[in-house]
């Protein structure tokens, strides 16, 4: 499909750029190719800021191409967060500009003597790897304006902000949309310190003057692609729901069925959930001269990103996520719509991952730093954390830092890992993926909520057991390999009810690699991934007991349906025996 780049940080003399054919990676893309590099080549018990630890960063297999939805990016490390092996990706343009200049990944090596700062800029000349000590602790946003005034607006980025150079474990990594702002992030685990770890501020990435990659069969490739965009354009939730009201259109919905988690995972529902929600939000958006329904990569056809603007009329941030939305509001009692805009922004802009943030925030509330529902003051220690105070050291490393710091008994972490949006007593099958994921508590790793919640490709009713192990790992399979696609994930819920979108999806794989490919074939990668990365975790020294909720989900009931989490552990340990 392309090469890898190779970029040792820490080689003698400077850093030293080398490239070599895919070899034994051939036919892997996303988080396929990164969870085999990492799973191959870093030592399971390195630490994770220390030179042995590498950072890659992969476009889909099928970024770069005409096909539609293909513009997800992945990056791999060991996860400061969680000890373990760990894939994030990410919206926005890299991973299609990044495919076309020829690269199925780029793997950063080693680690800087020194403090220097780099810019690593790659085009169709070639690879530079820049000292620049003047982008120390610049905030994402000025230091895209910076990379603008310098290289054009034709280019895209990957970037950290100053918590990925504090290497702070909730640190991010950012991709720039189409109008170059630093709003999509790969967010989970702490991946942006990892980056700060090889002293690379940003990625500056210019595809001009390079071709779209074209498929063996273009013909069969183009007519899948038709299928496969009609099918999407005619699911109510890809060609209705996300479009109109981007993600947070859930809101309404977990709560209304009792699953959205309120002050640090108490209750729920949430009184002010009307408030905060997609329609509300999209409302908004539209009377201020926003936009709620918005592309973020070229070939976007769901578009659910959305643009939010303050009450001015001027730009604030990207249209805060559901996640985003539930972390910084419901979460923390905050029912101020703006409020949580200017949190999302900040975090963006320090580079911090919005689902660990709200959940830190909730537990320091908890702890007593401040009273549930205190806006102004989730701001400002939102702040703390890019100044780098010592408090805000302590919440910039997450959940389960702060709530040992101030002595919090009831945590939201599996491994290490804040529990997105929907809590696992009210929605069981997403319990199981929060507990069992080898990435730690992540709803997008096994979406049960499709099925426990929005009765998309099946029906499980989310209060019982019954049935709910089968599920996340039906769901883990298929997203370890979509993932590896470049594809965005909310295709899932037209190829769970379409039969025809699944296929077109199929054939645009067979059609581009030029060998004909089976639904089997693709159960058989997400398998294949799965393997890899639970083997680098049970080196890294995880066992069965790290595959668990915190205890107090089975001993607590969650109102409204005062009901605990009911998966026994003996069918925890089951999920993977395929």
């Amino acid at each position: 499909m392309g090469k890898l780049l190779r970029i040792d940080m820490g080689a003698e003399g400077g850093p030293r750029v080398t490239e070599e054919p895919l070899g034994e990676y051939e036919g892997l893309g996303g988080r396929g190719l990164t969870s085999a590099i990492i799973s191959k080549e870093v030592p399971p018990d390195c630490h994770p800021l220390g030179g042995e630890n590498k950072f890659v960063i992969a476009p889909g297999i099928l970024s770069g191409t005409l096909a539609a939805m293909s513009g997800r990016i992945s990056v791999g490390c060991k996860s400061p967060l969680t000890g373990g092996i760990k894939e994030a990706n990410a919206g926005g343009q890299p991973a299609q500009v990044l495919a076309r200049l020829g690269y199925a990944g780029i793997v950063l090596e080693g680690k800087p003597k020194g403090d220097e700062l780099y810019k690593i800029v790659i085009n169709k000349d070639g690879v530079e790897v820049i000292p620049d000590s003047s982008l120390k602790m610049l905030p994402n946003y000025d230091l895209i304006e910076k990379m603008k005034g310098e290289y054009g607006d034709k280019i895209s980025c990957i970037s950290i902000g100053p918590a990925g150079e504090m290497k702070l474990c909730a640190a991010s990594v950012a991709c720039t949309d189409m109008e170059l702002r630093p709003t999509r992030h790969a967010g989970r685990g702490g991946v942006g310190a990892v980056m700060g770890s090889k002293g690379v501020k940003v990625i500056v990435l210019d595809d001009t003057g390079m071709p779209m990659r074209e498929p063996r069969d273009a013909e069969k490739f183009k007519e899948a692609n038709k299928v496969f965009v009609k099918g999407l354009q005619q699911h109510a939730v890809t060609g209705q729901a996300l479009p109109a009201y981007g993600t947070n259109v859930l809101t309404n919905i977990i709560n209304e069925v009792g699953g959205y988690p309120t002050y640090n995972f108490k209750e729920g529902q949430f009184e002010g959930a009307s408030k905060i929600s997609g329609e509300t939000e999209a409302e908004l958006e539209k009377e201020r001269g926003g936009e709620p329904t918005h592309g973020c990569h070229r070939g976007c056809v769901i578009r659910c990103s959305g643009i939010y603007h303050d009450k001015d009329g001027h730009y604030l941030t990207k249209q805060p996520e559901y996640e985003t939305v539930w972390a910084h509001g419901g979460n923390c009692g905050i029912d101020d719509m703006d409020a949580i805009a200017k949190l999302d922004f900040l975090d963006d802009n320090y580079g911090l991952d919005t689902i660990e943030m709200g959940a830190t925030i909730a537990v320091a509330m908890e702890a007593g730093l401040l009273e549930f529902g205190d806006a102004e003051g989730a701001i400002r220690l939102i702040e703390e954390v890019g100044k780098g105070t010592y408090l805000g050291r302590i919440l910039g490393n997450g959940a389960e830092f702060t709530g040992r710091a101030f002595g919090v008994e009831r945590i939201p972490v599996v491994k290490g890992q804040a529990l997105p949006a929907y809590d696992p007593r009210a929605v069981h099958g997403i319990g199981v993926t929060y507990a069992t994921s080898p990435m730690g508590a992540d709803h997008t790793a096994g979406y049960a909520v499709a099925q426990n919640v929005l009765k998309v490709g099946g029906d499980v009713d989310p209060l019982k057991p019954e049935g709910q192990v089968e599920l996340s790992r039906n769901l883990q399979i298929a997203t370890a390999a979509i993932d590896s696609t470049g594809m965005c994930l909310f295709i899932a819920f037209a190829i769970l009810d379409q039969p025809e979108t699944f296929q077109a999806l199929i054939d645009m794989l067979s059609a581009f690699s030029g060998t004909e490919m089976t639904a089997d074939d693709v159960t058989a990668l997400g398998k294949k991934i799965l393997d890899m990365e639970r083997d680098f975790n049970r080196r890294a020294g995880f066992t069965s007991k790290d595959d668990r909720l915190p205890r107090y989900f089975r001993t607590e009931p969650l109102p409204p349906h005062n009901i605990t989490f009911q998966v026994k552990d003996e069918d925890l340990d089951q999920v993977f025996n395929w």
